[in-house]
C-alpha cells in the first residue's frame, strides 16, 4: 500500500513548490511593432504574508507603459532615458516608464489578483525570442524576487524564481 501512495506523495509535494506558483503574465505571447496589455497574475504572498509592494521592471524595447490604477494601491512609475531611440507611431521616443510599483495595498496570501499595465513593443524586438519583466514582491515579512532571466537553451521552469515572459511573435 505504501507503494502505491508514494509517486502520489511525490507529485503533490513537487506540485506545491514555488517554481509552480509564481508571478506569470496572462498573455505569453505578443508580436512586436504593436500593443501588449500584461496582466500579472499574483497567485500568492511571501511565505503565508501578505503582498503589499508589486514592482515590476520594463525591459528595453518596452515604451508607451501606461499602467492601470488599482483601488486601494498607490500606483507610481520611475521614468528614465531608453538605451536607443524608438518609432512610435512616427514619432521618436528615447525615454519613458522603465519600472512599475504598486504599493499601499495589502494582498493577503489566501488571495489572488492581477495587476495590468498597456504597452508597445517595439519593432525592433526579435520574433522567436522571449523577452522577460523581473517582478519583485514585497510582502509584510519578506520578499519574493521573481527576476531570474534563463539563459540561452533554458526555459523558465529551469528556474526557481523566473521571471515572467511572454514569447515574441513576428509583426501582424
Amino acid at each position: 500500500m505504501l507503494k502505491s501512495i508514494l509517486p502520489a506523495l511525490a507529485l503533490a509535494a513537487f506540485a506545491a513548490t514555488p517554481a509552480f506558483a509564481h508571478i506569470t503574465l496572462e498573455t505569453q505571447e505578443a508580436p512586436v511593432g504593436g500593443t501588449y496589455k500584461a496582466v500579472l497574475r499574483v497567485p500568492h504572498g511571501c511565505e503565508g504574508s501578505a503582498t503589499v509592494k508589486i514592482r515590476v521592471q520594463i525591459p528595453e524595447g518596452v515604451i508607451a507603459v501606461k499602467p492601470m490604477p488599482k483601488p486601494g494601491w498607490t500606483l507610481e512609475t520611475v521614468k528614465g532615458k531608453y538605451a536607443a531611440s524608438y518609432d512610435y507611431y512616427g514619432t521618436p521616443t528615447s525615454e519613458g516608464v522603465t519600472e512599475v510599483v504598486w504599493s499601499g495595498g495589502k494582498l493577503p496570501d489566501e488571495f489572488y489578483d492581477e495587476f495590468v499595465f498597456r504597452s508597445y513593443l517595439t519593432a525592433g524586438l526579435t520574433p522567436g525570442k522571449h523577452l522577460y519583466f523581473p517582478v519583485v514582491q514585497e510582502c509584510e515579512t519578506g520578499t519574493d524576487r521573481w527576476i531570474e532571466i534563463p539563459a540561452e537553451g533554458k526555459d523558465a521552469d529551469d528556474y526557481e524564481t523566473p521571471a515572467p515572459g511572454i514569447k515574441l511573435l513576428p509583426k501582424k
